[in-house]
């Protein structure tokens, strides 16, 4: 058993009211907040966290851990970077978004050659194993997407032809038959949730972001064969018809949606479905080297991010935070949370989109809150970020699953 801890701090945000309680004193035991507030194990050892905020752990729903970081050539990692070497970028990564407060992810998709391999998933299981630092991880396992559709590597095509061709397994799956295998395969090897391309992309050679790549029937056979083994779906979507076709078909998430229009906004309130924001690469992401008809993509698409998730605020939607990390570095995850507010979200909201609403979304009812009960998830920033959200980009406490991580309050 680990000795028990007690946090005390100027105070903690109530994400649900909306409100900073004060002053915070969390008791933490065997990895769970057992009391908040009064007295707590007579043998707990105290961490004075001094004029900080506590927050419950953030959540971040869609990264890949896998890419990204130091040491990458993106032009050419997915052909020179063989699983080993992806594997232990992710080390770094995973790190480094623990670091910045972010204690949940969900890994939303391999789209590289790996033999098949799940790397998530042997991410995942280092992570809980205790080998290495990281968030916890929800694997996805390799996205699911048609031959030239949105996360088939195209880049290679015009003048590589067969440089990177993947197998049904590693998710580049056409009709029905093919696609039930494909997910199949990932839930066989450890994936949580599948990761379905809906629509094209704005980084990719796919033609029209918005325009739909899978058929109704392919779509409702991805849902059946996840639902059935009781696994959600989050589907890479920008186009309104795109968006609207995914909720038809029984998909759970939509990731991006920024061409979305008020029937689609208004189909995933109707039918309770979530979105993810990724709304931080559309003002920071370098497109700069990417070729001419990318960055064409990105002009037009990218300030139509800022209106759709405006409107999808305003109109109810289950709003869950999500930074597309390596789109926006690894470690800067809070900058999604900035922009949401700059973009008209109130910082309670985003709080609870990067907390509750995710934990809702990965289904795990104890992580999101400070309250007994709940997973030792606490970090701590320099002020109050109902009133300042940028605090959350100034993490100096982790701790996860009652266990710290870093405490740059009390270092000697």
């Amino acid at each position: 058993m680990r000795t028990p801890l007690t946090l005390r701090a100027a105070g903690y945000v109530d994400v649900d009211a909306g409100e900073i309680v004060s002053p915070a004193v969390v008791h933490v035991a065997d990895g769970v907040i057992v009391g908040v507030g009064g007295d707590g194990p007579p043998d707990a050892e105290v961490i004075d966290l001094g004029d900080a905020i506590l927050l419950p752990g953030l959540m971040d729903m869609e990264v890949n851990l896998l890419m990204g970081g130091r040491g990458e050539n993106p032009g050419l990692s997915q052909v020179q970077d063989d699983p080993p070497t992806r594997t232990l970028r992710a080390v770094g990564n995973a790190r480094r978004t623990l670091r910045a407060g972010f204690t949940t992810v969900r890994n939303l998709g391999l789209f590289v050659k790996t033999g098949g391999y799940l790397l998530d998933v042997a991410l995942g299981k280092a992570i809980d194993a205790g080998w290495i630092e990281g968030p916890r991880v929800i694997p996805a396992g390799h996205a699911i997407t048609p031959t030239g559709g949105h996360l088939d590597p195209t880049m290679f095509a015009a003048f590589m032809p067969g440089a990177l061709e993947l197998t049904i397994e590693e998710g580049i799956a056409n009709g029905v038959d093919e696609i039930r295998k494909a997910v199949r395969y990932q839930i066989k090897h450890g994936a949580q949730l599948i990761k379905v391309c809906v629509s094209g992309g704005v980084m990719s050679l796919t033609g029209e972001a918005g325009a739909q790549h899978y058929s109704d029937e392919e779509l409702r056979a991805i849902v059946d064969e996840a639902h059935r083994r009781g696994l959600r779906v989050a589907a890479h979507t920008h186009g309104a018809e795109a968006v609207k076709h995914a909720v038809a078909c029984g998909i759970d998430c939509i990731e991006h949606g920024f061409l979305m229009d008020d029937e689609a906004i208004q189909m995933l309130v109707d039918n309770d479905r979530f979105l993810v924001t990724t709304r931080r690469l559309a003002q920071a992401m370098d497109v700069s080297k990417a070729p001419k008809a990318l960055q064409d993509k990105a002009a037009e698409m990218f300030p139509k991010a800022e209106t759709s998730i405006k409107a999808a605020y305003e109109a109810g939607v289950k709003i869950a935070v999500g930074t597309d990390a390596p789109a926006i570095p690894h470690g800067r995850n809070a900058d999604e949370l900035v922009t949401l507010v700059e973009w008209g979200m109130p910082p309670d909201a985003v709080l609870r989109a990067a907390t509750v609403v995710a934990a809702d979304l990965v289904r795990m009812p104890n992580l999101g809150r400070i309250a007994e009960g709940y997973l030792a998830d606490v970090i701590a920033v320099p002020g109050d970020p109902l009133a300042d959200i940028t605090v959350t980009q100034r993490v100096n406490f982790v701790m996860k699953g009652g266990k710290v991580f870093k405490d740059d309050a009390n270092k000697d």
